[in-house]
């Protein structure tokens, strides 16, 4: 009888052990998970010709409203570099790091971040922003430093309105008949990517654009002569090469 209780108790005591050691290990782990959730990076650092991790390509928040909010997509994507000058990237806010780089305009700084620039991936290392919402990022980093132009409302709803849509501008280009001039100039088109060609173009805002790729305008022929394309597929072929041309 002693012995049967001897061993009752020599089992509990051997069970509540592993119970508390189960805890304490479970508690570790916790404490565990939540130093490596505060220790985590705030961003990932991507250069150009480097294949970007899928954590950045996840990072990309869409504007809300009507407004993309630019300081978001800057904290998500660009600040690993921009807030610590990692790759010589210029730091937000140095106006010494930036004042060559501001003399180059708006326009071109634009561009950069779009397309990639030296050690700088397009799209600070994330495909899936659209221009829009990497013009409000761009624009953020640059306000302490210089006057940023307001988004052209006309670009940011075409952009809208193309990606609604879902049609495919840059397929619709290549086999619509458009590449036929534009991609050689003849008759005096604006050879696709040429920036400075289409400088005064851009000038008259996209819907003025919209409208000589539908009715024709010169030389060029409404809807590129191809009577078979929607007014929504025209759309999307000058989205598409106004983006190229940025």
């Amino acid at each position: 009888m002693k012995s049967s209780k001897l061993m009752m108790g020599c089992l509990a005591t051997l069970g509540l052990s592993a119970g508390l050691a189960m805890a304490a290990q479970a508690q570790t782990d916790s404490e565990r998970e939540a130093i490596a959730e505060r220790l985590k990076p705030v961003g990932e650092l991507c250069l150009q010709g480097e294949e970007c991790g899928s954590a950045v390509a996840a990072a990309a928040p869409s504007g809300n409203g009507d407004a993309i909010d630019g300081s978001a997509i800057y904290g998500n994507v660009c600040m690993a570099c921009h807030e610590t000058g990692a790759a010589n990237a210029p730091v937000r806010g140095n106006e010494e790091a930036w004042a060559s780089r501001v003399e180059q305009g708006f326009a071109t700084l634009l561009d950069h971040s779009i397309n990639g620039f030296n050690a700088m991936p397009a799209r600070g290392g994330n495909p899936n922003l659209s221009d829009a919402e990497v013009e409000a990022a761009t624009a953020y980093l640059l306000e302490p430093v210089m006057e940023v132009p307001a988004p052209s409302s006309d670009d940011v709803a075409a952009e809208e309105a193309s990606a609604d849509s879902g049609l495919d501008g840059e397929t619709l280009y290549g086999s619509s008949g458009c590449a036929a001039c534009h991609a050689s100039g003849v008759a005096g088109a604006p050879v696709l990517g040429d920036a400075d060609a289409w400088v005064a173009r851009l000038e008259q805002g996209t819907e003025t654009l919209y409208d000589h790729a539908i009715n024709g305008l010169g030389a060029m022929p409404p809807k590129g002569g191809n009577a078979g394309l929607g007014d929504d597929e025209v759309k999307a072929i000058v989205d598409y090469m106004v983006a190229e041309a940025q």
